[in-house]
């Protein structure tokens, strides 16, 4: 088994810490937002280690939507290059864990509405990409 490299962040680190440590039953919303989040398990491009991150629960029929908007930053997450290169993931939403593979979204339609179904879950995200020349990567995870 790879090793486990924490988030650097440190409130990015306590919420998957949160998370991860009660099973789900805790720190299931992002930042006491209330907002639902999801823990993605995933590996490093780089170093080939084992990584979580926290990201807004945005789900679309048994799939989730991930959504690389870093809060309208010029550039992408790293978790992107880490989906890009290892799309075998495994995603926590509250107590359930699920084996997925993901896929970035590329075909405009597709993309307009898992981008739809992304703003009305988490309405930031219309104003994230304002900020951002970049178009926001988005992402399907689908269960193995």
């Amino acid at each position: 088994m790879a090793e486990y490299i924490p988030p650097s962040i440190d409130w990015v680190r306590k919420q998957v810490e949160i998370y991860e440590s009660s099973g789900g039953t805790k720190g299931a919303t992002l930042l006491d937002t209330g907002m639902p989040c999801i823990i993605v398990t995933h590996q490093g491009n780089k170093t080939g280690a084992v990584r979580k991150i926290p990201l807004m629960r945005v789900k679309e029929g048994n799939s989730y939507v991930l959504v690389g908007s870093m809060g309208g930053q010029p550039k992408n997450p790293v978790w992107v290059y880490n989906l890009r290169a290892h799309p075998n993931v495994e995603i926590r939403d509250g107590t359930v864990v699920t084996k997925m593979r993901v896929r970035e979204v590329t075909d405009q339609a597709e993309r307009g509405q898992l981008w739809a179904t992304s703003v009305a879950a988490y309405p930031p995200y219309a104003d994230y990409q304002t900020k951002t020349t970049r178009q926001i990567p988005v992402f399907r995870a689908d269960p193995v």
